[in-house]
């Protein structure tokens, strides 16, 4: 009877145990996808004295001159060219970054316009004394990159002459934006490059907790952390988990705009299978495999990356120049 007992007891705090940790992880899921703690917006003299040098040009790349403005309680910056440009790229930043740590990708366009802007105004709100938005994982993030562009159509520039860039989360928020915009009606883009897309919160989530290694414990505790967390940081962030859904936004949808994706083979946080489906729900895209996490593509490329860059970007925008 007592080692009966005992047995019982130890199986109870083995379970309450269990479940206590598996709390911790969705609570700490949820934490991140709302608010991720490596991102530390850099100082206004930092940012300034970026998009000095970037203005100047370095490194073969001619640079430009920076231009502000607000566009629907957004702080829109666009980098001009010297000389005409056929299109325009709309920089989108990453998970737990800026306009800051996306704008020295101007240099994988030293023929074109350049525009960027930081999601929900993150950036000036964590400098100052107010609230901070939440980071909502695509589902509202999108809707900015979808108004961003259609500000970009009233300045003069015909949308096949736009395209968007991003990677990790602004591969999803990129993603998730064309299809908003492919859906009204009025064509596509002129191309759509991204690299590393998280599937979903979801799956983003639950990735997290399995991190670079395999553990006894991750099938027990990861799914459920994705679920919940994810859930739980919609909550928080006051959106719907399924709005972040890459592929479930697609549908049976084949988008028009053609893309170039860098396709990080050993990827954990960025399924390579979810990036092969999207590729489908393309009528052309390209597709560079690498045996790598996401981010790092371009260091394992080295010049090979800009030059993929130049040559998708050349062929989109291979008409007379129609900058406005």
């Amino acid at each position: 009877m007592k080692r009966k007992t005992w047995i019982c007891g130890l199986a109870i705090a083995l379970a309450v145990s269990w479940a206590g940790f598996t709390v911790y992880k969705i609570r700490s899921v949820a934490a991140e996808l709302v608010n991720p703690p490596f991102y530390h917006p850099k100082s206004i003299d930092v940012v300034d004295r970026t998009y000095a040098e970037l203005a100047k040009g370095e490194d073969g790349d001619p640079g430009g001159t920076w231009n502000s403005e607000e566009v629907g309680g957004l702080q829109l910056w666009t980098f001009h060219r010297a000389k005409p440009s056929k299109g325009i790229v709309l920089l989108l930043h990453g998970f737990g970054d800026d306009r800051w740590g996306t704008s020295p990708a101007v240099k994988w366009f030293p023929d074109e316009d350049a525009a960027i802007f930081t999601y929900r105004r993150r950036d000036d709100a964590m400098r100052g004394p107010g609230p901070v938005p939440p980071v909502t994982f695509g589902a509202r993030e999108s809707e900015e990159v979808a108004r961003v562009v259609r500000h970009l159509e009233t300045q003069g520039w015909q949308r096949n002459r736009i395209l968007l860039m991003g990677r990790s989360l602004g591969a999803s928020v990129g993603l998730l934006a064309l299809v908003q915009l492919e859906s009204d009606g009025h064509g596509p883009l002129a191309g759509l490059i991204w690299e590393g897309a998280p599937a979903s919160s979801r799956s983003f989530g639950e990735a997290l907790v399995r991190g670079p290694k395999d553990r006894l414990w991750h099938p027990l505790v990861a799914p459920l952390a994705g679920i919940f967390g994810s859930a739980l940081a919609a909550r928080q962030g006051g959106y719907k988990a399924d709005d972040t859904d890459v592929l479930a936004r697609m549908g049976n949808r084949i988008l028009q705009t053609p893309a170039l994706c860098f396709l990080a083979t050993e990827d954990r946080l960025a399924s390579p299978q979810a990036q092969r489906k999207m590729a489908d729900h393309f009528n052309k895209v390209r597709v560079l495999e690498i045996p790598t996490w996401h981010l790092n593509c371009s260091a394992l490329l080295g010049a090979h990356y800009a030059k993929a860059i130049q040559a998708f970007t050349d062929d989109v925008l291979n008409a007379e120049s129609t900058r406005p």
